[in-house]
């Protein structure tokens, strides 16, 4: 009887030391193979909340107080970095090699399924490849596609069932706006397709004095670049543009440059803004056509531009030959332009 009563007693003093994890704090653990770095970072939005010594076998443990449930970022360097979705209270352990960053991860422990789950995710995205595939299909191919990629993002949301219920209402909204995003631009392309006809923009100012439309340019093609002064990917192309202009100068071509400079950058004057532009212009020694859409925003929305720099090319009809042709730096467009007829 009193052997039964000491282990009951043992018993009762092993649960009373066991305690649940703090809810007030997430616990992070793990090991990481052929790793060369000495630390990791977790990481908001606004930045770093936690660093985290990685000791020379790759293993690592700490805790941390995350402001809010989100998503966090896992990094070790610019390179390797890994989503983490975090709420305090989650005890998570992370397995993987350095080498396969992200890729190889396994996330263990309690909460661990909300970061599997985004993996998961993020490569049923990556499967998808190139959206201009998609956009290339024939109606009956793209809804069977969408119907197809509709079922396996929905089969992975109903195979974790211990998701957060933020987690889920958040990856709900966004596969809904990807899909909304790929019909909408698939019909979109449909209407901008090769040989359609191309949206117009009338009465843009020419640095060179009076006012251009596309017309003015109707019996040649025409290769327009949509761009701003404070945009660098823009001026990282000026060089390869000028390059290609003077390859092509005399040919059957005009190069139209169309500046969507506007006054939210220039301290809210439209004058101030035209200023820069002109300004770009002659300091750069722009050659083509130069123009400024000034307030008239018609032509990009009418491309659906939603980034710059964006480079169209329309025939002498005035037909859509590519509605998001190469750049200048690619040497795709130098073969698209010698391909074409009557140049």
């Amino acid at each position: 009887m009193k052997k039964l009563t000491l282990a009951l007693f043992t018993l009762l003093a092993i649960a009373s030391c066991t305690k649940e994890h703090s809810k007030e704090y997430v616990s992070l653990s793990g090991k990481l193979e052929n790793n060369t770095d000495s630390i990791l970072t977790i990481s908001s939005r606004t930045g770093i909340l936690k660093t985290i010594t990685i000791n020379k076998d790759g293993s690592f443990k700490d805790s941390l107080k995350v402001p809010k449930v989100d998503v966090y970022t896992f990094q070790t360097s610019a390179q390797k970095r890994a989503p983490l979705y975090l709420k305090n209270g989650f005890d998570i352990t992370v397995k993987g090699d350095s080498e396969e960053f992200m890729k190889s991860f396994k996330y263990s422990g309690a909460g661990s399924s909300n970061s599997n789950f985004i993996i998961a995710q993020l490569e049923q995205s990556e499967n998808i490849g190139n959206p201009a595939d998609l956009f290339a299909l024939d109606q009956e191919a793209f809804e069977a596609k969408m119907t197809s990629l509709k079922k396996d993002f929905d089969s992975i949301l109903s195979s974790y069932d211990d998701l957060d219920s933020s987690l889920v209402d958040m990856a709900s909204k966004q596969n809904t706006q990807m899909f909304e995003y790929f019909e909408k631009t698939y019909v979109s392309n449909k209407s901008m397709g090769k040989g359609n006809v191309s949206p117009k923009f009338e009465d843009y100012v020419d640095v060179k004095g009076g006012k251009k439309s596309l017309d003015s340019f109707k019996g040649k093609y025409v290769y327009i670049d949509v761009w701003a002064t404070w945009c660098g990917p823009c001026i990282r192309e000026i060089p390869s543009l000028k390059s290609i202009e003077k390859e092509f100068h005399n040919k059957n071509i005009e190069f139209v440059s169309i500046s969507t400079d506007e006054s939210r950058r220039s301290g809210g004057s439209w004058e101030a803004a035209e200023k820069k532009w002109r300004d770009f212009v002659k300091d750069k020694e722009l050659s083509g056509v130069q123009l400024w859409a000034g307030q008239d925003f018609s032509f990009q929305q009418a491309y659906q531009i939603s980034g710059i720099p964006r480079f169209i090319l329309i025939d002498p009809q005035g037909n859509i030959v590519e509605a998001n042709a190469p750049r200048p730096s690619d040497p795709r467009l130098k073969s698209l332009l010698e391909s074409l007829d009557n140049i």
